[in-house]
């Protein structure tokens, strides 16, 4: 058994598999999955798992280069829009580089979803509450 980390092992075989500039979506319970996409449904009930619990579980794993974030978040959603935001601050001191945050459409959003490599599916209820992580690399 792990000791440290992630313990779902598709996560774990997920972001091994990752190389630079793939992206992998964290998505809320209504983000509509194209069918050719793999998908890692963690979604148990309304808000269970939160979204922002398995943001972090995973940036602790995953080297992020940049991330897309749809337009909507900050009108509707401007509470999470600042959590993340914060999120990617300490992870930039912590790695000691950029990452860059990008804005599109939430149609845009929706369909850049064929270029992942898979969307992983939460509780989240909240509006918007979707992220594309691109991976980086750690040197």
């Amino acid at each position: 058994m792990k000791r440290h980390g992630l313990l779902n092992a598709p996560l774990n075989a997920l972001i091994a598999e990752l190389g630079h500039t793939d992206t992998l979506v964290i998505a809320d319970a209504g983000l509509p999955i194209p069918t050719d996409v793999p998908r890692i449904d963690l979604a148990v009930t309304p808000g269970l798992p939160g979204f922002l619990p398995v943001l972090d579980a995973l940036l602790e794993e995953l080297c992020v280069e940049s991330v897309t974030l749809a337009n909507e978040i900050t009108t509707h959603s401007p509470a999470l829009n600042d959590d993340i935001q914060h999120r990617l601050a300490e992870l930039e001191a912590r790695d000691g580089h950029p990452v860059e945050a990008s804005y599109v459409s939430h149609d845009t959003f929706k369909q850049s979803l064929h270029k992942a490599k898979a969307v992983i599916r939460t509780g989240e209820c909240t509006p918007y509450a979707n992220v594309a992580l691109h991976s980086g690399v750690p040197f």
